[in-house]
């Protein structure tokens, strides 16, 4: 059974192609649509972690999984004439901020050049009517102040990875008002770019992130180490922003005008915790556990505090998180636990649908309120 007709039953047989499906997010995006009756394209390379969630929902066998890679262009088209999707969500990224410190150049390539490749594939394609492009909160420039920052604030970074995010959201800008936007050259399509906050959720083993971090720890019954225990971040669980995504898609479809350009999915306020809060509630979620402090005042920077203003999501989208962070991290604490359980025979495909389901029914409990 297919899950809740949200979105307006938009994506309902629809052609919808997915950069960096075999990633966190994009996998629980690629299954999510699934569910909701697309026919989903994944473009990707291999997982960037074992395990992974691509691999633990066999996610292959619901989609139509294509290895490749967004920095080879004529891969990349051929992907998109073969398979013409309607839909583009472009998720395929370098996504870590110390990576990208010993990797620059590997960083800009990906973030940026796998942009344009991207864009101009959908460019270059009729069959084309919505593209999102998923970017991140570490696109702006951050004056780490109290305040969350708006989508017309200035874009920057400080390091590599926050720096290829900003200028993503340049070169997107770019390809609105030159193309795709109504005063474009043309095709006129629907685009946006989307930036959210600290996701987390089971499925997630990527490296230098702190809940896989402390699920490896947990899972092996050793303490958490944690480098920055005094850094507040904007946690989320992966299905806040994604529902975003999909509303935002949705909305595209229907008036692809009005609802082109730069869009924020953050958390409330009170899911912007410490570094030391979130692992002590973790811990307390998970049953057992402890934390010893790393932190190294050698180490590469990295952003101290940043909050984002999701007024314009709310007003104009009519979109909110639903989730509390207890009850955020009491699904992630459930899905690890499952998977490191020994039931032989366990589904973590079917453990997504319940938590997008519950995530489904809580929306529209929140929305009838």
């Amino acid at each position: 059974m297919r899950c809740i007709k949200m979105f307006d039953n938009i994506y309902k047989n629809k052609k919808v192609l997915i950069t960096g499906h075999t990633g966190f997010k994009g996998s629980w995006l690629a299954l999510w649509l699934n569910e909701l009756g697309a026919e989903v394209f994944g473009y990707s390379l291999d997982p960037p972690s074992e395990p992974s969630n691509f691999f633990a929902t066999r996610l292959w066998e619901k989609i139509t999984h294509i290895h490749g890679d967004v920095l080879d262009f004529d891969n990349l088209l051929d992907t998109f004439s073969k398979y013409e999707p309607e839909v583009v969500f472009h998720l395929a990224a370098q996504p870590l901020v110390r990576y990208s410190y010993n990797e620059p150049k590997i960083t800009f390539d990906t973030n940026i050049g796998g942009t344009v490749n991207v864009c101009e594939a959908a460019r270059r394609t009729s069959s084309v009517r919505v593209l999102v492009n998923i970017t991140s909160d570490k696109c702006y420039e951050n004056r780490e102040w109290i305040w969350g920052y708006r989508e017309n604030d200035p874009m920057g970074g400080h390091d590599p990875y926050s720096a290829s995010k900003g200028a993503m959201e340049i070169v997107c800008s770019a390809y609105l008002r030159s193309f795709f936007g109504k005063d474009g050259r043309g095709p006129h399509i629907g685009f946006a770019t989307t930036r959210a906050g600290n996701v987390i959720g089971g499925g997630d083993w990527g490296n230098d992130r702190l809940v896989p971090d402390c699920v490896r720890a947990l899972s092996r019954h050793q303490a958490i180490g944690i480098r920055s225990p005094r850094a507040v971040r904007p946690w989320q669980h992966v299905l806040e922003p994604l529902s975003g995504y999909l509303q935002l898609g949705a909305a595209l479809w229907q008036d692809h005008q009005k609802y082109s350009g730069a869009w924020n999915f953050g958390p409330e306020n009170n899911s912007h915790l410490t570094v030391a809060q979130m692992v002590d509630k973790l811990v307390q979620h998970w049953g057992n556990g402890s934390w010893k402090d790393l932190s190294d005042p050698q180490a590469v920077h990295e952003a101290n505090l940043l909050k984002l203003n999701c007024d314009k999501a709310h007003a104009e989208l009519n979109w909110n998180s639903v989730l509390t962070i207890n009850e955020c991290l009491q699904m992630t604490a459930d899905w690890y636990k499952e998977f490191y359980s020994e039931i032989p025979t366990k589904n973590m495909y079917q453990s997504c649908v319940k938590q997008i389901r519950k995530y489904e029914e809580k929306t529209k409990a929140k929305k009838v309120k």
